[in-house]
């Protein structure tokens, strides 16, 4: 069986394609800070709540009580965060609007999210590995 017919192993490889083309925009940004009436640029953001939909089969996951004494969950999975996108404030002289500590910060953030998609296949492909019996 290959890897990408799972449906998890095709939502975590879409993520990282996805990852991987921000930090090369990103890193584009960073390289044109000097370049006059320069606007930085960033990709689409994607729903990947409907992948996992996707994936799913369109069921909302929610945890499971198993107890009575446990709390009930407030929030399902398949509802997205919603953070305020703030707009550029600062504009250089000539123009230019890529305000580089800005930029660090989405290049850490987007090797960090990278980094647990890749901590996360691996996770799955050992976990694939233990139950064929072949361990680590």
């Amino acid at each position: 069986m290959a890897m990408e017919t799972i449906g998890l192993f095709k939502a975590i490889t879409a993520k990282m394609n996805y990852l991987d083309q921000r930090q090369q925009v990103i890193a584009q940004n960073i390289a044109n800070a000097d370049t006059p009436n320069y606007r930085p640029h960033d990709l689409s953001k994607v729903d990947f709540s409907s992948v996992l939909k996707n994936v799913t089969g369109s069921h909302n996951i929610r945890p499971v009580t198993t107890h009575e004494n446990h709390m009930p969950s407030a929030v399902s999975i398949d509802s997205p965060d919603s953070r305020e996108s703030k707009t550029t404030y600062e504009v250089a002289p000539a123009g230019n609007a890529v305000i580089v500590e800005e930029q660090m910060v989405k290049a850490a953030k987007t090797t960090m999210d990278y980094n647990l998609m890749t901590t996360l296949y691996q996770k799955n492909v050992n976990m694939i590995r233990t139950a064929l019996g072949r361990g680590q």
